[in-house]
């Protein structure tokens, strides 16, 4: 499929959720497509492994002190969880942000890897967060995937193999570079991804660096080296923005006081909380909270 004719199909399903500010999922397990009608302020994310082509539109996404912008016919890859602050720069009612996200599966590169070999040298400026223009191949892929969306019997059969084909084409991609790097358990990205998955699980409770840096096998120095060079951030401010993250999540629910959830996401002060709150997303939790109930 041409990329014109994905973006047509995305855009018909797309608009039976009228409503969505968020990834629709679709039939094909690990499949979502995105539309937004309009241009967007920055936005404090947690991305997480997939690939995303992007149909329609542009965006911009901050990573650290580095900033990617993308659009139509590129696809982005997210190797790891990463926090990033994101907006959609092009954008309007007539001509929507379009994107199809896939989530990864390391268990089909590493597959993918025993089965091929190494598939590319490995390169020194890998990115967890990359974006290239996409070639042919990988497009009409993504494309066969989405024509599934309205044949779920044609989906539980065909879309593993698809899938399967564009982990492959990733892989192969001049922006796959940490995918390529994640095929081997011992590599520098797969043991910061290990102390990533233990700070998720762990968000709420006190982490030491030191014991971080032995879950991943590293000395102190180096896990911290290779810990910001993939995240773009600390271990503990990696910590803080998932709390944060979570904080907003409760707050937007709208039945918690703001002392509840600062207690409930690990924080021992109230006033620390609510100066890290401002300080990221430009409001007060109490102001946020406020803000919600009078939009209720």
């Amino acid at each position: 499929m041409k990329l014109r004719e994905i973006a047509e199909h995305v855009e018909r399903h797309a608009l039976k959720h009228p409503s969505s500010d968020q990834p629709i999922p679709l039939v094909v397990d690990g499949l979502s497509i995105f539309r937004q009608a309009s241009c967007t302020t920055f936005e404090a994310l947690l991305y997480q492994p997939v690939a995303c082509l992007i149909l329609q539109g542009s965006k911009e996404t901050v990573i650290g002190e580095r900033t990617v912008t993308y659009g139509t016919g590129d696809s982005l890859v997210v190797s790891h969880d990463v926090p990033v602050v994101s907006r959609v720069i092009d954008a309007s009612a007539e001509k929507p942000y379009l994107g199809v996200i896939l989530e990864l599966d390391m268990g089909i590169i590493r597959s993918l890897d025993d089965e091929f070999g190494a598939i590319r040298s490995e390169e020194n400026n890998a990115l967890s967060v990359d974006v290239s223009a996409s070639d042919e191949a990988l497009i009409d892929a993504f494309g066969r995937c989405v024509a599934l969306i309205d044949r779920p019997l044609e989906a539980r059969a065909l879309a593993p193999l698809i899938i399967r084909k564009i982990h492959f084409r990733l892989l192969m991609a001049p922006h796959g570079g940490m995918l390529r790097r994640l095929r081997w358990h011992d590599s520098h990205a797969s043991r910061v991804q290990t102390a990533v998955t233990h700070i998720r699980q762990n968000y709420k409770s006190v982490l030491a660096v030191a014991e971080l840096a032995k879950l991943a096998g590293m000395s102190t120095s180096s896990f911290h080296e290779h810990f910001k060079s993939v995240t773009a951030t600390t271990p503990l401010q990696y910590q803080k923005h998932l709390r944060l993250m979570e904080a907003k999540r409760l707050l937007s629910e709208g039945n918690h006081a703001v002392s509840t959830v600062a207690y409930e996401i690990g924080y021992e002060s109230l006033n620390q909380f609510s100066r890290e709150y401002a300080r990221k997303f430009g409001a007060s939790p109490r102001k946020d909270l406020a803000n919600l109930s009078a939009g209720a």
